[in-house]
């Protein structure tokens, strides 16, 4: 018998990596199930806070109180069609279609009331770990530092998401309930039903949650520049204070095509025939330079900070 076959055929050292073989393919059917386990973990530590169930309870308010004011202190006084796209394109039309509360409230919590929420959990999203404690054992997990990192941000994006379908859903609920419900009048004065209507609706929700995605790559690297969580949330907040200050200013409208909030309403086009999507695509890409810089500067930051004190 050869020296070679007394070896264990469980066991042959891979000279790649100087593990068995065995060993290496247990631990890759090891990694997704871990990888779930994390992301479970991470989900609810964001969703069973009091203060995420406050933050997700004042957004549905925000139709409550829109629908209310419409219906009962509205003048009456409504243009039908022909908007850009803005907030009172909108409000305009909810009186006669509940539909357009959705719109209407999700253009009007887009430019800073989703963006403080999101503010703040994705400010809370390192930083509340370090603050904890708890970053460096999960670390030790083994977690690793890119994968918690890519945990983290999903965890982010699935607030963004769940906090947009929280207001569309509180909007659908109080627009139906107070106003009459039929044909969609388009911004560009075409009619569509309530079926069409409704999956464009759905199709708005994801552009507006996919809006935020720059914010929160922003608020997920502050977050791993401090301990401390709420000076991460307050800056990310901040982020979106300076940001929409500097729109405001004409002097800087060079600088306006290059900030993460430029092309945020551009959902509007969705409720255009045919659909213009030149903004709604620039409004993307700007969203992933955004995620992809800032994620970046985040690993990087992560991956060179010291967590064992």
């Amino acid at each position: 018998m050869s020296p070679t076959d007394a070896l264990p055929k469980t066991g042959v050292l891979s000279p790649a990596f100087g593990h068995s073989t065995a060993n290496s393919e247990s631990f890759g059917a090891e990694r997704l199930p871990r990888l779930r386990g994390l992301m479970r973990s991470e989900l609810r530590l964001v969703f069973l806070r009091p203060r995420t169930a406050a933050m997700l309870g004042f957004l549905a308010l925000v139709p409550v109180l829109l629908g209310v004011a419409l219906r009962y202190f509205h003048d009456g006084d409504s243009s039908r069609g022909g908007g850009d796209g803005g907030t009172m394109d909108f409000v305009n039309q909810v009186t006669g279609n509940g539909l357009f509360l959705v719109f209407a409230s999700l253009a009007a919590a887009l430019p800073f009331f989703l963006p403080m929420t999101v503010g703040v959990v994705a400010g809370d999203s390192i930083a509340g770990e370090a603050h904890g404690g708890t970053l460096r054992y999960l670390l030790v997990a083994p977690a690793g530092r890119t994968r918690l990192l890519l945990v983290k941000f999903a965890g982010v994006l699935t607030f963004c998401l769940a906090a947009t379908l929280t207001i569309a859903l509180s909007a659908l609920a109080v627009g139906a309930a107070l106003f009459p419900m039929g044909d969609v009048p388009l911004l560009t004065g075409d009619s569509i039903s309530m079926v069409e209507a409704s999956w464009r609706a759905v199709l708005i929700a994801l552009c507006v949650a996919a809006s935020l995605v720059g914010l929160a790559a922003i608020g997920l690297f502050v977050s791993t520049l401090t301990t401390v969580p709420v000076a991460a949330m307050a800056t990310t907040v901040g982020v979106v204070i300076v940001t929409a200050i500097l729109t405001g200013i004409p002097q800087l409208s060079g600088l306006h095509p290059w900030l993460f909030t430029d092309a945020w309403m551009s959902f509007g086009d969705l409720l255009r025939t045919p659909i213009p999507t030149g903004e709604i695509l620039r409004n993307l890409g700007m969203q992933a330079a955004y995620a992809a810089v800032f994620g970046a500067a985040a690993w990087a930051r992560l991956n060179e900070r010291d967590i064992t004190t």
